[in-house]
């Protein structure tokens, strides 16, 4: 009997594991939208979620970093985006849900070069 129990237990254990990998989006505030305009610092194409670096004035007017998170790098890729789409020191602006705390970040929405070109499709948060 006792033996059976460490059996279930363990299965109940390693099925629940995977549910703590995927954190939530609760951090980002859902009822606002705003656009950062700046360049490139770094592009982070990493699982489970892309990081795309901004260097842009933040609400002061400070040249600041912001770290927009973004898919999951297979999503993108389905949508247009890529490794390499852009280079640090590209001029771009990106739609961001932004962070709750009023941290420099938030969730990407959408994303154009400095040229207007979009990049990818609407949806690059992962939700």
């Amino acid at each position: 009997m006792r033996m059976k129990f460490l059996w279930v237990a363990a299965a109940v254990v390693m099925l629940a594991v995977p549910a703590f990998a995927h954190h939530s989006f609760a951090m980002f505030d859902y009822n606002k939208e705003i656009t950062i305009t700046g360049s490139v610092k770094e592009l982070q194409w990493t699982n489970p979620h892309i990081h795309l670096f901004v260097n842009a004035p933040d609400p002061k007017g400070v040249t600041a970093v912001f770290d927009i998170e973004g898919g999951t790098p297979n999503n993108l890729r389905r949508q247009g985006w890529a490794r390499d789409v852009v280079k640090p020191g590209d001029k771009i602006s990106v739609v961001i849900r932004p962070l709750k705390n009023g941290d420099n970040g938030g969730q990407l929405i959408s994303a154009k070069k400095g040229d207007g070109t979009a990049i990818g499709g609407q949806g690059g948060g992962g939700e």
